[in-house]
């Protein structure tokens, strides 16, 4: 065990507009290991009047124009500098990360803390590209439209991807030149005082940035704050729609990236070689099936019903379960023991609706200690089962029969979410056609990815609003037009 292995991460002061102060209340969020219950670091729980504060110096530090008035290009560069900083910290994040949350070392360090720093230099690429003021030829003589930053954010932030999650909500904001109070959750909050201390050593000017550490009552008044004018929210659906009752009462700006229950369709022509692999590593492997974007319902067709469950069997099966900072390890434990119970009770709910387990289903031999499932299976899955409709959030995945294209099609909308998918063939131009038929957000053709220039965000109760690329950008502005007469 090394030395980042062994770190605890005691904090306790809060990060407010740029200094770590003394909190208001004395309360702490502990964190532990989820693999072995070890502890990993503590920070304070952040109380009404830190919001208080933070939401004071943001408003302040906005409307004084010392991040908004500066040269777009000294803004950038700010964002430029914290990505080689979060690059350089990279084996410190992850690590971190892999301790707090239980995601596999090799999935921390690609997809947590390496994709996230590199986010915020595309999003500075992104904002150097961007019309954030044009002329137009108007009716009655030309019009100068411009986008301005919206103003004070609040961004709440899940535990499952917690760098990640920030980093596509402070990038875009801080190149459209607003002020942040970044509210990680109570599971997951020690790797935003990284990011915290990234921030200010990059240059980034007081007030600009707060880190609030909180629950869900002390969530809610940041969310409808009057002095907070967006909010960007990424979590559950119930706490999504929440969140849009509250933040309704001062008529802020709004994104929400909820929920998901993503579909793989293999059409009749699908390579299971190619299909296979990639289905298990977004969907058990994807984070622990700790993911919005996993692909949780793999549609096949019935004349290929029994090759694919049997070869999805043996994927599940094969899946190397075990410690997380073990580069070997591809599913770890879940985040909390609540998490744990949630999918075992799902599991014995699948199994009252009348599915068929084909692989896992229980706690692992040998890994009682921690939170972990093992990678499971359900069989003869019908569309209308909770477990085939409801977002079970871990290493669960539903194989549902289809007749033909049309009903693979129907299958894949018979769901409250749109946020992912993909859909694998041999003719890739028919699987173009069935993706443009797919109400959801981002689909794949024989693979599974997001683009970090291209828009992210969901259909129907998996969200609103876009994330990522000028679309992600655009979120963070308000567009004001300007006539010019005489």
């Amino acid at each position: 065990m090394n030395a980042l292995q062994r770190r605890v991460y005691d904090y306790d002061r809060l990060f407010i507009g740029g200094r770590w102060v003394e909190p208001a209340g004395a309360d702490v969020i502990e964190v532990v290991n989820p693999h072995d219950g070890s502890p990993v670091g503590c920070v304070p729980h952040a109380s009404r009047q830190d919001v208080d504060a933070a939401v004071a110096t943001a408003r302040e530090a906005f409307d004084d124009g010392r991040w908004s008035g500066l040269p777009l290009d000294e803004r950038l560069a700010v964002l430029e500098r914290l990505s080689t900083l979060l690059t350089e910290q990279i084996p410190e994040i992850a690590t971190l990360i892999t301790r707090q949350n239980g995601s596999p070392i090799t999935f921390s360090t690609r997809a947590q803390a390496g994709v996230s720093a590199a986010i915020y230099a595309i999003s500075a690429s992104v904002a150097r590209g961007f019309a954030f003021e044009e002329r137009r030829d108007g009716l009655r003589g030309p019009v100068v439209v411009r986008r301005e930053p919206v103003g004070v954010v609040a961004a709440v932030i899940p535990w499952n991807v917690p760098a990640f999650a920030a980093s596509l909500k402070l990038a875009p904001a801080l190149a459209a030149g607003c002020t942040v109070i970044l509210k990680p959750s109570p599971e997951a909050p020690l790797d935003a005082n990284l990011l915290a201390e990234a921030s200010a050593e990059a240059g980034l000017p007081s007030g600009v940035l707060s880190v609030l550490p909180a629950d869900r009552e002390v969530s809610e008044y940041l969310v409808g704050h009057p002095g907070v004018d967006k909010v960007s929210f990424t979590g559950s659906v119930t706490a999504g729609k929440r969140v849009m009752e509250v933040a309704a009462g001062n008529l802020s700006r709004l994104t929400l990236e909820l929920g998901g229950k993503s579909a793989a369709v293999l059409l009749e022509d699908a390579d299971l070689d190619t299909a296979v692999p990639v289905i298990a590593g977004a969907s058990w492997a994807l984070n622990n099936g700790q993911a919005c974007i996993a692909l949780t319902r793999v549609l096949a067709p019935r004349s290929r019903y029994d090759e694919v469950a049997a070869r999805l069997a043996a994927a599940a099966s094969a899946l190397a379960v075990g410690d997380p900072m073990d580069a070997a390890t591809q599913v770890g434990p879940l985040v909390t023991a609540r998490q744990q119970r949630r999918n075992l009770d799902y599991i014995q709910l699948g199994l009252e609706e009348g599915a068929t387990l084909l692989a896992g289903g229980a706690v692992p031999r040998g890994l009682e200690g921690g939170y972990y499932v093992e990678p499971t299976l359900f069989g003869d899955v019908e569309s209308s089962m909770r477990i085939a409709q409801e977002e079970i959030f871990g290493p669960v995945v539903c194989l549902i029969p289809y007749e033909d294209e049309d009903d693979a099609v129907r299958i894949a909308n018979d769901s409250e979410f749109g946020l992912s998918g993909a859909v694998f063939t041999a003719d890739t131009e028919r699987g173009l056609d069935v993706a443009r038929r797919i109400r959801t957000g981002t689909i794949t053709v024989n693979g599974f990815a997001t683009e970090p220039t291209a828009p992210f965000g969901g259909f129907k109760s998996s969200g609103l609003g876009r994330e990522m690329g000028t679309d992600g950008l655009a979120a963070y502005l308000e567009a004001k037009t300007v006539v010019l007469v005489g």
